[in-house]
């Protein structure tokens, strides 16, 4: 059948002439691939039983080729090594014999630990924090669990379980190992011990202008559940902004999450939403999908043909509908069969639009009600390695790694008219002797009498290098550039890409600041002081960002430079896991239409060094921002 559907989709390729794509896009998997370096510390056993079992079945042997021409690198942690061998000869012991019993202990975010047993809250603030805290309901964590009683023991299943623990906002730390039954041959015990994270976070900002007020719940009544609720007011005018968010996941242990929203900014613009989604939430899940509803209504500012800006009303609902299912390549119990999947997936989008601008301010009809068809299907292999001091102190961290080879296809109907899709993704990450480095590379155009419009050329890298000390100081080095390339965009100002989105470089947030394509580098020097004060630890930072645009008339981008330097310190405590406190002063030597030498406090955010993520999932459109 995955062959069947791999040549319908080559088919359909040449038969909408889009050879030129499939050379480009096998021409940046050649690239990708020559940058793997052998490790030398992978099993030559291992790989060669693959390329056996390949050389089976012609298009088994072309995947091979294609992910496992050179051994992909398991990265080296040194994350404490001694009880790691410990459990990991203990997995291996006990490999396959049958799960009598899952013991699942949580325990209070305050004077416990996960791997020290005689470690109990001693100090005042600590007994009194736990009481005041409720914790994870042992089912709760039972039911993110991916192995069960009376089953074989699975070491990377339960690799995997832990991950996933660990994920959870309300967790900080967790361990999983088999306990052994005296006398016993064939059945083992496995213990799971949480740490819990306290869940109850506040925040707030106040400015001259107007205050902020954030409290979250990450884990309602430890029922894993998540809580946020925002308030702002302005102080000249009364106005206020509500935001409320209620999410309840994993759904009696399916991973099947819903969110319902509701958000009334200070304009008065009105979003409702609800998702309910299963994604493919590890490279051993087979089914995935997901359905969305949103409900908005918003006013913004347009320009006429003469750049006369005027207030438009806009009112629109909005479905989307999408279903994955992951097939399992190789046979076989390896790390890398095991986690390489051929991905299918099709979604519908349906956006109807109730008011939205006069014909005078949109001209082509970009603001119309569309339905969208698409398919995806991808080769992707997903790992995930262990680190610290990454985005919290201290806290073990799970860095994804691998490769991603897709193609997504399907068509618009929109203003009457039908026009195809085409686009590619390839992506690649992995662990260097010179630090962590993962890229995204995606292309994507509609096209309409033979002629691709509104095509998007994406290109991603995240990079960081291994720790490195100096004195009693952590240092990491983050570099993350983004360059984004549009062609034929829609000939209206909201069809442009500018640098104040995703707070790339926040301050440039002028509409008429933009282009058709850009250029985006972060720099960020990162640095981890050692000891803390009263559970606060503190992380000075450097960052400098730039940023260029082009448009059309450009040949690439013009002579423009953007630029912001920050300075400031991260305050991470270690019962806030998710949560770090941020204080910046940052300095613009230029911003257009508010003059030049400008310092601004808190307006950086470390949020846009996230890392990459090597999953297939919802058929989309290449993002244009």
């Amino acid at each position: 059948m995955s062959k069947a559907i791999i040549f319908v989709s080559l088919e359909l390729a040449m038969k909408f002439k889009y050879t030129y794509f499939l050379l480009f896009l096998f021409f940046a998997i050649q690239l990708c691939q020559a940058q793997i370096k052998n490790s030398g510390n992978d099993s030559v056993k291992v790989y060669k039983k693959i390329e056996d079992y390949s050389n089976k079945r012609k298009y088994k042997k072309f995947i091979y080729k294609l992910l496992f021409r050179s051994q992909i690198r398991e990265t080296p942690t040194q994350i404490n090594r001694r009880k790691e061998y410990i459990i990991k000869k203990s997995f291996d012991r006990n490999e396959g014999k049958i799960v009598r019993e899952i013991r699942v202990e949580t325990l209070d975010p305050f004077g416990f630990s996960v791997d020290n047993y005689k470690d109990t809250p001693d100090k005042g603030f600590e007994k009194f924090g736990n009481r005041l805290h409720l914790k994870t309901k042992n089912w709760t964590i039972r039911n993110l669990l991916l192995f069960k009683k009376n089953e074989p023991l699975d070491s990377l299943v339960v690799k995997e379980s832990e991950r996933l623990i660990r994920k959870q906002r309300y967790v900080r730390s967790v361990i999983i190992k088999p306990v052994e039954i005296l006398g016993s041959k064939d059945s083992i015990d496995v213990s799971v011990r949480v740490l819990d994270s306290w869940s109850i976070i506040p925040t707030g900002a106040v400015s001259s202008s107007k205050g902020n007020f954030d409290l979250t719940e990450r884990n309602f009544f430890g029922l894993g559940h998540e809580i946020e609720n925002n308030f702002t007011k302005k102080f000249d005018d009364e106005r206020r902004a509500y935001e409320v968010h209620y999410t309840i996941n994993n759904i009696k242990d399916t991973y099947i999450s819903t969110t319902f929203s509701y958000q009334n900014d200070l304009n008065n613009n009105v979003t409702r939403s609800a998702k309910i989604e299963r994604p493919f939430f590890s490279p051993l899940t087979r089914m995935a999908g997901g359905a969305y509803f949103e409900n908005r209504f918003y006013v913004d500012s347009l320009p006429n043909a003469t750049g006369i800006f005027a207030i438009q009303n806009f009112k629109l609902q909005k479905q989307q509908y999408w279903f994955g299912y992951s097939f399992k390549i190789f046979r076989g119990r390896s790390v890398d069969f095991r986690t390489t999947n051929l991905i299918t997936s099709i979604g519908y989008k349906n956006v109807v639009y109730f008011e939205n601008p006069t014909p005078a301010y949109d001209l082509t009809g970009f603001f119309a009600s569309e339905k969208i068809y698409l398919a995806t299907i991808g080769i992707n292999t997903r790992k995930f390695a262990e680190d610290k001091y990454l985005f919290n102190f201290g806290i073990i961290e799970d860095v994804p790694y691998g490769q991603v080879y897709s193609l997504t296809g399907g068509f618009q109907d929109k203003n009457n008219v039908k026009r195809p899709y085409f686009g590619g993704r390839v992506a690649y990450g992995n662990f260097f002797p010179f630090g962590y480095l993962g890229t995204n590379l995606e292309l994507g155009s509609f096209f309409e009498s033979g002629t691709s419009q509104e095509t998007t050329l994406r290109v991603e890298a995240n990079y960081f290098t291994n720790l490195l000390s100096i004195g009693t100081w952590t240092v990491r080095q983050f570099i993350k550039p983004t360059l984004i390339i549009g062609n034929n965009r829609a000939p209206i100002i909201k069809d442009r890409v500018t640098l104040s989105e995703q707070s790339e470089i926040s301050g440039f947030g002028n509409p008429l600041l933009n282009g058709t394509k850009k250029l985006l580098i972060a720099f960020q020097t990162q640095t981890y002081l050692s000891g803390n004060w009263h559970g606060f630890h503190f992380s000075p930072f450097v960052n400098a960002t730039f940023g260029l645009l082009g448009r059309e008339n450009d040949k690439l981008f013009n002579d423009k430079l953007y630029s912001v330097f920050s300075l400031g310190v991260l305050l991470n405590n270690d019962y806030l896991v998710f949560n770090s406190f941020q204080i910046s002063f940052s300095y613009y030597p230029s911003i257009p239409l508010q003059g030049t030498n400008v310092f601004k406090t808190n307006s950086f955010k470390n949020s846009d060094l996230s890392l990459p993520d090597f999953q297939i999932g919802e058929p989309s459109i290449v993002t244009y921002k």
